[in-house]
Parts: structure tokens; sequence; C-alpha cells
């Protein structure tokens, strides 16, 4: 069987406190989250690593990765970088 879009997706969950976690997770300011969906930010950030979590608040996101490896790498190539103009 073929996987369903909502199994390709990450699950909400970005607010797990434990330190590998916390390394693991990137945060995303100035979103203009009346454009920007959680499958955009996923689909910009999902090139740096494996997405565990994925959460979209308003004017913020959160991606969490699977190791602290793909988060630096995440931050390095997208730090500056305009969405949707903003």
């Amino acid at each position: 069987h073929s996987p369903t879009t909502s199994s390709l997706m990450a699950s909400n969950v970005t607010n797990k406190t434990d330190p590998r976690s916390l390394n693991s997770r990137v945060f995303i300011g100035n979103l203009n989250t009346m454009l920007v969906t959680k499958a955009d930010v996923e689909a910009i950030f999902s090139k740096y690593g494996k997405i565990v979590g994925c959460s979209v608040h308003k004017g913020f996101a959160f991606v969490q990765y699977a190791n602290e490896r793909n988060a630096r790498a995440a931050v390095a190539g997208e730090d500056g970088r305009m969405i949707v103009g903003q």
C-alpha cells in the first residue's frame, strides 16, 4: 500500500524538554503564518534531515529534527532566508 499524506508529515510535537530534543530543535521566527503552512515549513527544512516534529504558531514555527547535526545544518543553511517575503 502507498503511504498517505498524513503519514508522511511529521508529528506536531516540538516541546520535549530533554537535552537531546532541545539541541535538535530549530526556531523559525518572523514567519508569515497567514501564508505559510506546516507542509511548507517541512518542505523547506526537510532537506537538512529527518523531521520528527513540526509546529506552526502565529508568527513562528519549530522544527524538531532526529538529531542535533541536522538542526545545526538547517540553522546554517536557512539563517536570514526570506519565506514568502518575510
